[in-house]
């Protein structure tokens, strides 16, 4: 005979098997975003690309950013060179704000969020794999490269960046899009869109505008990069969104197709019992 203890028990042991399902879903979603990094890097190490072409490339750039009226790259670097701190916060940012930033945005959400890790993640799968094709076939030439005059601060005062990013495994004429600002918009939008301390969502708010402002007076991206890395992310998670509610779709209800309510007989002739309810006519 079933007890109440027995009941209380069976009640609890999806409880009891979830900690294993749970660190095998975290060992299989590390072992995906490695493999996504890994081969993002890889890509990008082992792209062959003609410094010629990323540099025509680049000039192209600047002269539509000069007829948008939008290239502010070179006044903007020279205010922060002209600022010794602001050019070590800058490449603090840029150095410490994007890889380590994702790597715990991403935790964070996997454990306390896991629907809106999932569409992050597989937001920023997507932006990452439209972003290697435009590297592969758009190489330019980022700005300090591009022979216009502006100072690498990032390698000049800092040697952590080489440390995060191996020069084996970096192409470095894959500026367009920026990715560094479109991964930060992605993890800004999911810190404001989760966070519940109203200064976490600022600051996941100010995120991607201090990345922007990072990558232009550190002589990394140009403007258009920064837009298009943006536009790219927006999009991805749009397309993040789609899957999302194609995945999570409920079945259409399938009307049963045999009798379910019983019938009786009554005075030798059938009648359905849903005729005997009140108020049945």
């Amino acid at each position: 005979m079933a007890t109440a203890d027995g009941a209380t028990a069976r009640a609890a042991s999806p409880a009891v098997v979830s900690g294993p399902k749970r660190l095998r879903s975290a060992v299989r979603e590390i072992l995906l975003v490695l493999a996504g990094v890994l081969v993002y890097f890889g890509v990008r190490g082992v792209t062959v690309t003609d410094a010629q072409e990323a540099l025509d490339h680049a000039l192209d750039l600047v002269a539509l950013e000069k007829t948008l009226g939008v290239y502010f790259e070179p006044s903007l670097q020279a205010v922060a060179l002209g600022s010794d701190w602001l050019v070590d916060f800058m490449n603090w940012i840029y150095i410490w704000g994007h890889w380590p930033v994702i790597a715990g945005v991403l935790l964070w959400l996997f454990f306390a969020h896991p629907a809106g890790y999932r569409r992050t993640r597989n937001a920023m799968l997507i932006s990452g794999g439209i972003g290697l094709l435009i590297f592969v076939s758009f190489p330019v030439a980022p700005p300090r490269l591009a022979g216009l005059g502006f100072t690498d601060t990032v390698t000049e005062h800092s040697s952590a960046y080489r440390v995060l990013q191996p020069p084996a495994f970096v192409n470095q004429y894959a500026a367009m899009p920026s990715l560094h600002v479109g991964w930060d918009l992605l993890m800004g939008l999911a810190v404001y869109a989760y966070a519940r301390h109203i200064l976490v969502r600022i600051a996941g708010l100010a995120l991607p505008v201090l990345m922007v402002s990072s990558v232009l007076l550190t002589a990394n991206h140009y403007v258009i990069d920064a837009a298009v890395g943006a536009a790219l992310v927006l999009a991805s998670m749009a397309a993040a969104r789609r899957i999302e509610r194609r995945h999570s779709a409920p079945e259409p209800a399938v009307e049963p197709t045999g009798a379910s309510i019983p019938r009786q007989r009554d005075g030798g002739s059938v009648t359905d019992a849903s005729s005997q309810l009140p108020g049945a006519s």
